[in-house]
């Protein structure tokens, strides 16, 4: 069997060429139909789920804030709830002032070198030790000042590694003088103040220990320390230094 075409190249061409575009067309036309429902739904969504949602939610403010404003003394509440989430901060930035008495004991030298304590001020703002007391002799202030010096803060980070740490920094001795104990005695007043370690009174520090570089050291054991060292202020004798 014999055919014969007898539609020209050309008019082949043309017809394809009008089937790809009316393809295009549909298929763009099938696309902008997908995006303009797609494009409704969002609509849908934000101008009416969102402002139903908004408006409830506004609603529910409203109710609260009016439920709020309702409750007797709202505002002393508030503060007082404030005040109670601050108080472990507090705590924890608070000093341990009673290690005082652990310095104490392991920088006054021994006997024949002893020394009395009149007053003892601490200042956590300035980190500052500020010590007035009265010894026998210039030797034995000698001493007292380089125990001072010669002590460090022992601890133990969170790793459980040992630290040492200088107890005292810009040590100075002024208001050097000699006095009169109540007995009539003749002493060599002093006052001595130095920046103390933030290790030393810190509540993040647990147990820490107060040593000295040539041996002397600190514990729990020795916590008691004899009334002896507190004494009332000598008189002053008119001499000084």
């Amino acid at each position: 069997m014999i055919e014969i075409n007898l539609i020209p190249d050309v008019k082949q061409e043309l017809i394809k060429a009008r089937m790809v575009r009316s393809a295009v067309v549909s298929g763009a036309i099938i696309t902008t139909i997908i995006a303009l429902a797609i494009v409704a739904v969002l609509a849908i969504y934000v101008f009416g789920v969102q402002t139903v949602r908004n408006a409830v939610a506004d609603s529910s403010i409203k109710d609260g804030s009016t439920k709020l404003a309702s409750v007797q003394d709202l505002s002393k509440i508030l503060t007082i709830q404030n005040q109670l989430t601050k108080i472990n901060a507090l705590n924890d930035a608070k000093p341990i002032d009673s290690r005082s008495f652990d310095m104490l004991q392991a920088i006054i030298p021994p006997a024949p070198n002893q020394v009395q304590v009149s007053t003892l001020k601490i200042d956590t703002a300035t980190q500052t030790v500020t010590l007035d007391g009265q010894t026998p002799s210039y030797p034995s202030l000698e001493a007292f000042k380089k125990t001072i010096a010669a002590a460090n803060v022992r601890y133990k980070d969170t790793s459980g590694a040992q630290i040492d740490v200088p107890l005292a920094s810009d040590l100075s001795l002024t208001n050097v003088s000699y006095g009169e104990d109540a007995s009539g005695a003749k002493v060599l007043r002093f006052t001595v103040s130095f920046t103390y370690a933030t290790e030393l009174f810190a509540s993040t520090i647990t147990n820490p220990t107060i040593v000295l570089i040539n041996g002397g050291n600190v514990t729990d054991s020795y916590l008691g320390i004899p009334k002896s060292i507190f004494v009332d202020r000598a008189t002053d004798a008119g001499v000084t230094n």
